[in-house]
């Protein structure tokens, strides 16, 4: 009786511990998709971030180059010869 006893103790202690990783395998799962979906949710207000802001240079761009054509010409041949100059070193 007493192996019988230590047997059921054994099995009930296995069970509780199976129990107990099975719940924090849960936890930590929906820890992890609760992470994802944030991290999603951010790379897509950021998205729509770049977007705004694209749209914001495009607009400037088209509006000095119809303004002025002259200096928008010299000021992107100045970052094409920096970015040249930054590349080739």
């Amino acid at each position: 009786m007493a192996q019988t006893t230590s047997s059921t103790n054994t099995r009930n202690a296995a069970d509780d511990l199976a129990d107990k990783a099975a719940n924090l395998a849960e936890r930590t799962g929906e820890q992890i998709e609760r992470t994802v979906q944030n991290f999603a949710d951010q790379g897509r207000q950021a998205t729509e971030h770049v977007q705004v802001v694209a749209e914001n240079f495009k607009t400037a761009v088209d509006k000095s180059v119809k303004d002025q054509p002259l200096t928008t010409l010299a000021i992107a041949a100045g970052i094409g010869f920096v970015i040249g100059a930054l590349w080739k070193s």
